[in-house]
C-alpha cells in the first residue's frame, strides 16, 4: 500500500547494489510534482496518449489513481534487462494481479504497515493526499 516505505526501501537497494537492480520509469498522465524530471522519475504523458498505449497492449501492468493512469511499460522493463539488471516495480497490489497474469516469472515483496494509524499518519505527513485518495490508501491497505 502507500505510505508503507517501499520508495525508502528501494532507495537503499538501488544505493547499495547499483549493478544488479534497476528501476523501471513508469508511464502516468498525473503531472509533475516538484522536483521530478520528465524521464526520469516518471514519462509523463496525456490521457489520450497512454489510452492509445494501452490499446497497442505496450503495458505490462496499468492501473487509474485519483483520477490518473499509471502504468510499467514492456519497454521501460525491458530497458533496464537490457542493461543486464534485475527489473524492480513499485506498483499497488492491482498492478500485481496484472502482472501474476503475465509470463514474467516475477518475484513479489509486499510491504505490510505496522498499522493502520501509522499508515495514517505517513500519508497525511506526506502532504500529497487528498482526502478522497488517503480514504482509498487506507481501505486498501485493509
Amino acid at each position: 500500500p502507500l505510505g508503507t516505505g517501499k520508495s525508502t526501501l528501494l532507495t537503499r537497494l538501488f544505493a547499495a547494489h547499483p549493478s544488479t537492480f534497476g528501476f523501471s520509469i513508469s508511464h502516468t498522465t498525473r503531472q509533475p510534482r516538484s522536483g521530478e524530471t520528465p524521464g526520469v522519475d516518471y514519462h509523463f504523458v496525456s490521457p489520450e496518449t497512454f489510452e492509445s498505449l494501452i490499446a497497442q497492449g505496450a503495458f505490462i501492468e496499468h492501473m487509474r489513481f485519483s483520477g490518473n493512469y499509471y502504468g510499467t511499460s514492456i519497454e521501460a522493463v525491458r530497458a533496464v534487462a537490457e542493461k543486464g539488471r534485475v527489473c524492480v516495480l513499485d506498483i499497488e497490489m492491482e498492478s500485481v494481479k496484472q502482472v501474476k497474469r503475465t509470463d514474467l516469472g516475477a518475484k513479489y515483496v509486499f510491504l505490510k504497515p505496522p498499522s493502520l494509524e501509522e499508515l495514517r499518519a505517513r500519508l497525511e505527513g506526506r502532504g500529497t493526499e487528498t482526502e478522497e485518495s488517503l480514504g482509498r490508501g487506507l481501505e486498501r491497505a485493509q
